[in-house]
């Protein structure tokens, strides 16, 4: 018999467990900087887990707490369980429950929880009287791994932007993630060959966003593993080889009113979109080089953000064309009225990124910031000049860069919390002086000889 106090989410959990046999329970969590971390228990302490949750220390976790302070509580979400698909039939039977982390000492949400930085986020827009949708576009690379299990930045294949076998050799590995990820609760929409070789995009469909990003964590550790079993490794780094298109991660995004109305669709509108619309638009493109460092949060990063490789820099919007940092997508009914912002990669934290594009965009429409006109041609043909007669600016050239504006942007910093955005800020500049205090082989080669 279960306990009276448990939830009737955790209670059909319980039933699932027994149903699927399961043995084992992943609980999930994610530490500042996006890296899943779990505590596996057997399956009968699930109930356990609901009732007290389950302890762990905090100062081992990147950016959470100081060893005084390291006693903290996992508090599975019934809501996410999920069995993992890619185990072998064979071998035990997991599943797994992404947890909110609770401070023990004050038994209330830890404050440095990526979940809880998205949680507040929601929260917010739910006080103005909103949900949050959102819709991810991960790319991501397969590379060969050396007779040692290693990656390397050898391609799986050659092929190019929607290409066929015999050019994408993935086809069967893409197949077999999406069995997973359907398996796992996934609604995939579309997969598809990238651009550069070795590059693959799966899409699944949007969700409110704390389901977003729970999924785009899901979905990174998925293919990963899924990868692994056909000895190939999946890298979700942004720019994992030079001078070929990187791997962003476009992220769609709209509200909704209380009525279930799209809050951002207005039929008499040219482009179709309301006033909430433009005034969220214009707090991302507002925010926009504070945002980076948040969606695009590695030294990496800013080799994908450069001109020449279809990559969002300009800050700018358009309806027509993808060089811009923010698109309007043309949407067959008002429901689906959304806008896309391009700058996002796969390696961010998501909970962090959409709640500092949440904070944004909706200080815009407290602000009633003024919305710049759409940029209708292809912004990647401006010279400076003419993108400064344009008014068009461009996003960081490096992380050390966005780190400036995100110190400089308070709606930003502040979305993050003060103590995500204490920690994070200290972690990425501690990364940035690491890589400028390097000498490249590219320096090696041009100017070892030379000078």
């Amino acid at each position: 018999m279960t306990s009276p106090s448990l939830s009737p989410g955790a209670e059909d959990v319980l039933e699932a467990i027994e149903d699927e046999g399961v043995d084992f329970l992943r609980l999930q969590f994610t530490d500042i900087l996006g890296t899943p971390k779990n505590v596996s228990i057997p399956a009968n302490q699930a109930e356990k887990a609901f009732e007290d949750g389950i302890y762990f220390d905090g100062s081992s976790i990147n950016g959470f707490v100081r060893i005084q302070e390291s006693d903290m509580r996992l508090e599975p979400d019934p809501d996410t369980f999920a069995l993992l698909s890619w185990r072998d039939s064979e071998q035990t039977t997991a599943a797994r429950l992404i947890c909110d982390i609770i401070n023990t000492s004050t038994g209330k949400p830890f404050s440095g929880d990526p979940r809880r930085v998205l949680r507040n986020a929601i929260d917010r827009a739910a006080e103005m009287g909103y949900t949050v949708n959102a819709g991810p576009e991960p790319e991501f690379f397969l590379f060969e791994e050396d007779e040692d299990g290693n990656a390397t930045t050898e391609t799986h294949d050659s092929g190019g932007y929607f290409d066929l076998a015999p050019k994408d050799l993935a086809e069967d590995v893409r197949g077999q993630i999406i069995y997973g990820l359907d398996e796992m609760g996934f609604d995939v929409e579309a997969s598809h060959h990238e651009v550069a070789r070795g590059q693959h995009e799966i899409d699944f469909k949007y969700d409110d966003a704390l389901s977003t990003a729970d999924n785009i964590v899901t979905f990174r550790t998925t293919v990963r593993a899924i990868a692994a079993q056909h000895d190939l490794h999946a890298t979700f780094m942004p720019k994992p080889i030079p001078r070929i298109n990187g791997s962003g991660m476009h992220t769609h995004i709209s509200l909704f009113t209380e009525d279930g109305e799209n809050a951002f669709h207005d039929d008499s509108d040219d482009f179709n979109l309301s006033e909430t619309a433009y005034g969220f638009l214009a707090g991302i493109l507002e925010h926009a080089p504070a945002l980076s460092a948040v969606t695009n949060p590695t030294v990496n990063s800013y080799k994908r953000l450069v001109p020449g490789y279809e990559a969002p820099i300009y800050i700018a919007w358009s309806d027509v064309n993808r060089s811009a940092l923010v698109r309007k997508p043309a949407a067959r009914h008002p429901a689906a009225s959304r806008i896309e912002f391009r700058v996002p990669d796969p390696s961010c934290n998501p909970y962090l990124a959409l709640a500092a594009m949440i904070h944004a965009g909706l200080d815009g429409i407290e602000s009633n910031l003024d919305c710049p006109d759409p940029v209708r041609e292809n912004i990647y043909e401006f010279d400076e000049q003419k993108r400064e007669e344009y008014g068009i600016d461009t996003l960081p050239g490096n992380l050390g860069q966005a780190v400036d504006a995100l110190e400089a942007d308070e709606v930003v910093y502040n979305a993050l919390g003060p103590h995500v955005s204490e920690k994070f800020v200290e972690a990425k500049r501690q990364e940035f002086n690491e890589y400028i205090a390097e000498v490249s082989q590219w320096e090696l080669d041009r100017y070892l000889e030379k000078f």
